[in-house]
């Protein structure tokens, strides 16, 4: 439960860029630059921070594809299911890498 508390933060992040940058999108371009771009780079930089204050945990990753896949609904089309494990993989690898960075800094 205390890893849950430590993560919440973070999912509130990422969580407003899920859901308030695709109502900026107004055409396929920016769709893509939000998607590909804007959203991964939330994910890594959050999930640099968490790895580097608190440690690599499985259930961050998780959380974040999970928290995704209501916005496919909302905003997208089928088509943006792939992007649930992208998402879940880009955490992954930023919560491990800040995980190695802070032990290196500590």
């Amino acid at each position: 439960m205390k890893a849950f508390k430590t993560m919440l933060p973070y999912w509130l992040i990422i969580a407003l860029g899920f859901y308030l940058l695709p109502l900026l999108i107004g055409d396929t371009g920016s769709a893509m630059a939000i998607l590909l771009i804007a959203l991964p780079l939330i994910c890594l930089i959050c999930a640099l921070v968490y790895g580097a204050k608190h440690a690599f945990h499985w259930l961050f990753a998780v959380g974040i594809a999970l928290l995704f896949v209501p916005s496919i609904f909302l905003f997208y089309n089928a088509s943006a299911w792939v992007y649930s494990p992208g998402y879940g993989v880009v955490v992954a690898v930023g919560n491990l890498l800040g995980w190695l960075l802070g032990k290196v800094r500590a």
